[in-house]
């Protein structure tokens, strides 16, 4: 059964039992994240300490949070529509900013960070519920509410652009919690009453390659990252185990989430009766994790790469040990919501890393790392062994 956009509406047509395409479109728009992962990449490597951090960790919230919300606008609007398009060439356009600014967040371009985020997340919301308000009732109330919830959080956004130091980054963090409070709260607005996860009519195939193609992203930056290290330094046998070692890395990573865990979880919010729900915690607020944690893996291994030998100092630890613990966190959640229970490659991969950490200050970087990915590849190995993809 084919539900039809009613005319002149911009929504996406559904065939029931079909799993609607990624569009170019969204594709080249994914381009402006690949930069903005790598910025954030860099910002930590050259501010590596608990506020640099903590600083990190709160710009691939905010991104992941632009990202991942263009992902559900272009579930119910055809990217193929000309004004869709337009509006998403606009929003890259205003990404491109906010990437830029990345470096400078904290510093002299705080106010062009929060004004590009405010831009791209109020335009949108903006366009959506206008594209809305025909074509489909309750997304259009679900909509008005959300555009509620972003004005609010705007007004923390730009005062704490005009702001600097601590005073900036505690209004940012109330802002990036107002909107990361939103859909757990069901954009909650007095007199609009709250939106219901049903009310989300999400294509859930979609929704689920679209995330899975950030994964890709984010461990491509990871080897664009270690390869452009690598061909800087002289060929050695540290130096070319360093770098295979961060390249099998960036493949178990890619085995433990593609192997089964991206396929299943796309089946069950396809067919799911209520796939508003799964899209909400298993792909919007879970998967921030897994980027998170190839970021991490990506900046130790270039940690690595530049620092093979010698004593392993904290920062190197902390990425190299860190990163694969984030990783396989965000996958043991995932797969819990997905598949109904905990991974137990997954918890003795973490229980690994937990004892790997003990040992750090006796290992020189190299040998910690590759450790480490040692674990990855027990991980990925197990889950090959143990599960096939006909079993999903």
């Amino acid at each position: 059964m084919t539900r039809s956009a009613k005319p002149g509406a911009l929504l996406r047509e559904r065939v029931e039992h079909q799993h609607a395409r990624v569009a170019y479109v969204e594709l080249f728009f994914d381009l402006v994240f690949v930069f903005a992962i790598t910025q954030i990449s860099h910002t930590l490597l050259e501010h590596f300490s608990a506020l640099g951090l903590a600083q990190a960790a709160f710009l691939l919230g905010a991104v992941w949070w632009v990202w991942i919300y263009t992902s559900w606008v272009t579930n119910w609007l055809d990217p193929e529509q000309a004004p869709v398009r337009l509006m998403l060439f606009v929003l890259m356009l205003f990404g491109l900013v906010l990437s830029c600014s990345v470096p400078e967040a904290f510093g002299s371009n705080g106010l062009a960070f929060a004004g590009a985020y405010v831009a791209i997340q109020l335009g949108r919301s903006l366009f959506t519920m206008a594209s809305l308000k025909n074509a489909s009732p309750a997304n259009y109330r679900n909509f008005q509410r959300i555009t509620i919830w972003l004005a609010v959080s705007a007004l923390f956004w730009i005062a704490g652009g005009l702001c600097e130091g601590n005073l900036r980054f505690g209004l940012w963090i109330v802002a990036l919690g107002i909107e990361y409070a939103g859909p757990a709260l069901g954009f909650q607005v007095f007199g609009l009453g709250r939106s219901q996860t049903t009310d989300w009519n999400v294509e859930g195939g979609h929704l689920a390659e679209r995330c899975a193609l950030f994964i890709i992203i984010a461990l491509g930056e990871s080897i664009l990252i270690t390869g452009a290290t690598a061909a800087k330094l002289p060929v050695t046998g540290v130096n070319v185990t360093a770098f295979l070692n961060s390249f099998v890395s960036s493949v178990a990573m890619w085995w433990i989430y593609f192997h089964i865990g991206a396929e299943r979880g796309s089946q069950l919010i396809a067919h799911a009766s209520d796939p508003g729900r799964i899209a909400r915690i298993a792909y919007t607020y879970l998967h921030v994790l897994l980027v998170a944690g190839i970021i991490l893996v990506a900046v130790g291994d270039e940690l690595v790469i530049a620092h093979p030998l010698g004593h392993t100092d904290a920062k190197t630890a902390i990425a190299v040990a860190a990163g694969p613990a984030f990783y396989l966190l965000g996958n043991l959640l995932f797969k819990r919501v997905t598949a109904g229970w905990f991974p137990l490659s997954h918890l003795v991969g973490l229980g690994l890393l937990a004892l790997l950490t003990l040992v750090s200050a006796v290992l020189p970087p190299l040998a910690f790392s590759l450790a480490a990915t040692a674990i990855l590849i027990v991980v990925a190995a197990w889950e090959a062994i143990s599960l096939r993809p006909k079993e999903i």
